[in-house]
C-alpha cells in the first residue's frame, strides 16, 4: 500500500476583522465626501459618502438633505451651504479639520 502524500497546506491569509474592513471603507468614503466640486458627478459621490456617515450615526439629518440637495449640482459646495444656513457646524469642523 502506498503512502498518501500529505494535502497541500496554503497559508493562511490572516484574516480581516470588521474594524480593519469599516477602516479602508471609512477612509473610502471620507475620500467621496471631499471630491472637489465642478467634477462631473461629484454632487452624487458625495450624497453617497454621507448617507454612510448618516447611517453610521455621524452625520444629522439636516446635514445629510443640504448633500441630497446639492447632490444634481456638482458645482454647489455642501459646505458652503451649510456654512449659509448656520447648521452642521460640528460636521463643517470635523470635514474641514478645524476645531470646533
Amino acid at each position: 500500500m502506498r503512502a498518501m502524500p500529505a494535502p497541500h497546506r496554503r497559508p493562511r491569509a490572516k484574516k480581516r476583522t470588521e474594524t480593519t474592513a469599516m477602516d479602508e471603507e471609512t477612509r473610502h468614503h471620507w475620500q467621496l465626501i471631499r471630491t472637489p466640486t465642478g467634477v462631473a458627478w461629484s454632487g452624487r459621490a458625495r450624497y453617497a459618502a454621507a448617507m454612510y456617515f448618516y447611517q453610521k450615526g455621524e452625520m444629522s439629518a439636516e446635514v445629510l438633505e443640504v448633500y441630497r440637495i446639492c447632490s444634481r449640482l456638482d458645482s454647489e459646495d455642501p459646505l458652503s451651504v451649510l456654512r449659509r444656513w448656520n447648521i452642521g457646524e460640528e460636521w463643517i469642523a470635523r470635514v474641514t479639520g478645524d476645531s470646533a
